[in-house]
């Protein structure tokens, strides 16, 4: 069979590099893994821990109301972007504020009353997504996370920030877990009590602290070629990045509901975490990385920069954990 999918005896990979390829005879069994538009009209299925392979607008239907207890949301930006020979264009702000609406209230019909729905966007589409949610949902935040990849711009500033919109359907009785996604980081100025460390630890790496997180995230890495998350995929969010969401908006055995899946991070996230996940994604190929990485995270739970129930500064959780 002709398959137009990046299998992996195409190009030999360098020894470092963990990017995820498939196999030209892996792809049947993953493929049969998905679940089609043609099974979802044909009968009822359950959708929990599935891999939805459709256009989202011609998929949402058969997605119950009230299914999720957490949405996360990583739609195309206002930019043009090949997504594996399917393009999406750039478009002037109003057109783009079309594109949001014609999906985003019938996905936030799929949230729970005490549900969270969690929404990406770069500097150009956040103003777009603000207005767009804040129609369906109360907006309890802006995350800001450091993006920092590539060489930069030499006409602009470099784009290194992104934003994640936080919106709930009750202000008044929705989930937030701060104690699971306290940041380990260092301490520059140490200061102690009666001559021992105050809210801070001594160890022979340095000394450290667990912190309150705020909305402003520099300890994210992006996936690139020596990761064992990472994948083709050109907009690929990380694991750490979507398991402080996941974390902090849901309990173990909810369920976590992802539209615009890609190589399927907040599915992957979900399961490694004790929850359950449905996602939607339009490229089959995509889909396929997804279940590939899902069947993964049956015998491997690590999230690189999460570990002993907390997050870790960049770069650092080697070092921190020989001085424990």
């Amino acid at each position: 069979m002709d398959y137009f999918f990046h299998v992996a005896d195409k190009k030999k990979k360098a020894e470092n590099n963990r990017t995820l390829t498939i196999s030209e005879e892996e792809i049947p069994a993953l493929r049969e893994k998905l679940i089609t538009p043609d099974m979802l009209s044909a009968r009822e299925l359950s959708l929990r821990n599935k891999i939805i392979n459709g256009d989202l607008s011609k998929t949402l239907e058969y997605i119950p109301e009230n299914f999720a207890d957490l949405i996360i949301i990583d739609p195309p930006y206002n930019l043009t972007k090949n997504f594996g020979k399917i393009v999406f264009n750039e478009m002037k702000s109003n057109a783009y504020d079309a594109f949001l609406e014609s999906w985003l209230p019938k996905v936030c019909r799929k949230l729970k009353a005490h549900g969270s729905l969690y929404i990406c966007g770069d500097w150009k589409c956040t103003s777009s997504l603000q207005r767009a949610v804040e129609k369906e949902l109360t907006i309890i935040n802006r995350i800001t996370w450091q993006r920092e990849k590539g060489r930069g711009a030499k006409t602009n500033w470099k784009n290194s920030m992104e934003d994640i919109w936080f919106a709930v359907k009750d202000p008044s009785d929705y989930t937030f877990n701060i104690k699971q996604v306290m940041m380990k980081r260092r301490v520059i100025a140490p200061y102690k009590a009666d001559g021992k460390p105050k809210d801070w630890q001594e160890t022979d790496a340095g000394n450290f602290r667990l912190t309150y997180p705020s909305n402003f995230w520099d300890d994210i890495s992006v996936p690139f070629w020596s990761m064992k998350e990472n994948t083709d995929h050109p907009t690929q969010k990380p694991e750490k990045l979507y398991a402080k969401l996941i974390l902090a908006s849901s309990n173990p055995g909810d369920m976590v509901f992802e539209p615009f899946s890609g190589s399927g991070t907040a599915c992957v996230t979900a399961k490694k975490l004790g929850r359950n996940y449905c996602g939607i994604e339009i490229n089959e190929e995509y889909c396929l990385w997804a279940e590939k990485r899902l069947a993964g995270a049956e015998e491997d739970k690590t999230i690189q920069g999460y570990c002993d129930g907390v997050f870790w500064e960049r770069n650092t959780l080697n070092q921190q954990k020989k001085g424990l």
